[in-house]
């Protein structure tokens, strides 16, 4: 791909004799309607995560970045809906899927599909930067045949980020993927998270509605479009569990599963995920100035290294004998021990 080193080397060792190879997709975007002409290398740098100038303008002089359906350099201006593709001479390398021989905490499992509780840290299919050690690949190695979603993952119905912990399930037959993929699009699962937030929340539990897409500014963030002007639709319902001052322990139910919804809706209403690096919650957002809290709250972000969001409740029609089947899962020890801390502060100030 376009950030990779390998890439670029077997680009170079190619013949300019030899006949034009058939080219990959690597990457496909569509500028905004609001999009203001800017060069492609810095267009590309906002979409593709660690991204660099000089990787993408690499991939412009071998002629591998098109702008609708046209090689372009890396100085060539997108303008609004213009289609900016990527292609290189050889598969993603997200599509060569190797399986791996990856311990799965499975809580449920069945001959049509399983329930698997993901740890944090492990991201749930191969893309750039991440090509091994995902989800997909244990999943592949232990178990056949898996049917494919629409975008060819395997056993995949729905995704959780890659540092946020709980729940899952997997479809192990073309019917349970057929049957839970229409669930989920019909809002019928029950999905249940917890979340430490920043700030003390003035309700005990309430509704965020906004539409969610991309951030028109930093491609890396999804943001909140209460007009309906961007995005799609999303609901997330909100309950306090406990109050701690300066932060607040939630339970949140998704009505839609957009890309960061619990994140970006929290962050919307002014209470970011505590230690959500992307979102800006990794700095000490609400609290003191003394020292003594400073030291506190870092020791807060030493034992939770990541945004406190872990997937604990997931409910769903079984897809063959219609059964209704939840399944609950308990916090995981980082989380756990920072809301101890917490707990802790509490009664001591």
């Amino acid at each position: 791909m376009i950030l990779e080193e390998d890439d670029l080397d077997y680009l170079e060792g190619l013949d300019p004799t030899d006949a034009a190879p058939a080219l990959y997709e690597h990457y496909s975007f569509t500028a905004g309607k609001g999009q203001e002409p800017l060069r492609v290398d810095k267009f590309l740098m906002n979409f593709v995560e660690n991204a660099t100038r000089n990787k993408v303008q690499q991939a412009a002089k071998q002629g591998n970045i098109f702008v609708n359906g046209v090689p372009v350099k890396s100085n060539h201006r997108v303008k609004a809906n213009d289609e900016v593709k990527v292609l290189f001479p050889h598969p993603p390398h997200e599509d060569l899927l190797v399986p791996e021989n990856i311990p799965l905490n499975i809580v449920y499992e069945d001959d049509s599909l399983l329930v698997v509780n993901k740890p944090a840290g492990m991201v749930v299919h191969p893309g750039h930067g991440n090509y091994s050690g995902t989800l997909i690949n244990a999943l592949v190695y232990h178990f056949e045949h898996l049917p494919n979603n629409s975008s060819n993952r395997p056993g995949l119905v729905h995704r959780i980020d890659k540092d946020t912990s709980g729940l899952l399930v997997v479809a192990k037959t073309e019917e349970a993927m057929l049957h839970l993929t229409q669930q989920f699009f019909h809002k019928t699962t029950e999905r249940e998270y917890i979340a430490l937030v920043w700030g003390n929340m003035e309700e005990d539990e309430g509704t965020v509605r906004g539409h969610i897409g991309r951030h028109l500014k930093d491609r890396l963030q999804m943001d909140v479009f209460p007009d309906g002007s961007h995005g799609k639709e999303a609901v997330t319902h909100y309950k306090v569990l406990e109050r701690f001052g300066y932060v607040t322990l939630v339970a949140c139910r998704l009505e839609t599963g957009r890309t960061h919804q619990i994140r970006v809706h929290l962050k919307h209403i002014g209470h970011t995920l505590f230690n959500d690096e992307r979102y800006g919650g990794d700095k000490i957002l609400k609290g003191t100035t003394f020292a003594k809290y400073k030291q506190f709250v870092e020791n807060c972000f030493a034992v939770l290294p990541r945004q406190s969001l872990h997937a604990k409740t997931l409910g769903f029609e079984h897809p063959v004998t219609h059964q209704y089947l939840r399944f609950d899962s308990q916090l995981p020890d980082d989380m756990q021990a920072c809301i101890e801390k917490w707990r802790a502060y509490k009664l001591t100030n």
